[in-house]
């Protein structure tokens, strides 16, 4: 005899309603520019001599990234537009690092951002039904140490010549010249400089 299962449920009560949410959220140009450097990132980008700094820089500002003097972006870094980066001079992006800006990105003069960081300009707003996109800008001062892992979250401000710890989660914005760390990063102390 085969086996019959009976399920008595009801609809769960859902906020949020995907069926709702906007499927496309940019304009025609924008999802072609993501196409086309898309394909750029992961050919000769991507595969380019690890100190082929100049080239990778040509390259962003080909798809309008701001790019200052001797900024020095990883081949193995990700970009999702680089026409909303903004690097000034002497700053780094390191290996497997991610730059999710669907806002906005500024980073200051040299700044590191470490390997595999997250950089996310990006969220939805949760309080709305149709969980529309919120696309917040990041701004990372100058001086700035963002090590090794870290996430720093939309709409955060890293003051100038901070350290952020590995592994960090930064959610919230932090002062200038201070060391942070911790998920959520809080801050741990003043930075020490010293040799200045």
């Amino acid at each position: 005899m085969p086996e019959t299962t009976a399920t008595t449920s009801t609809a769960p009560h859902v906020f949020h309603r995907l069926d709702r949410s906007t499927g496309r959220p940019w304009t025609r140009r924008q999802y072609t520019g993501r196409m086309l450097w898309y394909f750029i990132e992961i050919t000769i980008f991507r595969f380019s001599f690890p100190r082929a700094y100049r080239w990778r820089r040509f390259l962003l500002r080909c798809f309008g990234a701001k790019m200052g003097a001797n900024v020095c972006v990883r081949r193995s870094v990700r970009i999702w537009h680089p026409w909303l980066l903004h690097m000034d001079d002497f700053s780094m992006i390191g290996d497997s690092a991610t730059v999710y800006n669907l806002g906005e990105v500024f980073i200051g003069q040299h700044t590191v951002v470490s390997q595999q960081t997250y950089i996310c300009a990006g969220t939805h707003d949760y309080t709305r039904v149709d969980l529309p996109l919120v696309r917040e800008p990041i701004h990372i001062g100058h001086g700035v140490w963002v090590a090794a892992q870290a996430f720093v979250g939309p709409g955060v401000t890293i003051g100038d010549n901070s350290v952020i710890g590995a592994r960090s989660v930064v959610v919230s914005d932090i002062p200038s010249a201070v060391v942070a760390a911790g998920n959520p990063a809080r801050v741990i102390k003043p930075r020490t400089m010293q040799g200045e």
